[in-house]
């Protein structure tokens, strides 16, 4: 397993130094079976592209869960048509970036690879890099006015 990283190797030490170990999950060149099984459940699918001008473009791709499935780990196939609008031109070389969420859970994983197929009942991406990203840690918060202060009296 080839195991890629955001981090060259100076900026991995000094983590190690600081007593961070491994600061995030590996990126990968495949997809975990954890990972492709995932895909297949979802009903949704975020994906970012770059139009013909070079411009990013992104689009949300849904269908019932299994419209997505992964033949082998280096590969996902999606049973959506390319969008015909034109928001997001889906054709053969094309570099995109997936993202799949599941709400209920806040699980993220990352795909990053590219368009390898195209047909009328959708396409196949070639996965270059995986890996999971840190579930959201945010919590709901409440927000209130600051109490108004009252004007000093004056009693002059």
């Amino acid at each position: 397993m080839m195991e890629l990283s955001p981090f060259h190797a100076g900026e991995r030490e000094a983590q190690r130094r600081a007593g961070f170990g491994q600061v995030s999950a590996p990126i990968r060149d495949f997809m975990p079976d954890q990972h492709r099984a995932f895909f297949s459940l979802l009903p949704f699918l975020p994906l970012a592209s770059v139009d013909e001008d070079g411009f990013p473009v992104a689009t949300v791709l849904t269908g019932p869960p299994g419209f997505i499935s992964s033949p082998d780990p280096t590969t996902l196939a999606i049973l959506s048509p390319p969008p015909s609008d034109g928001t997001c031109a889906l054709v053969e070389g094309v570099p995109v970036g997936i993202l799949g969420i599941d709400l209920a859970t806040r699980r993220r994983n990352r795909a990053n690879g590219r368009i390898v197929s195209v047909n009328p009942s959708g396409f196949a991406v070639a996965v270059e890099q995986s890996f999971a990203t840190a579930r959201n840690t945010s919590r709901p918060v409440t927000l209130s006015r600051p109490r108004r202060r009252r004007p000093a009296s004056s009693n002059a």
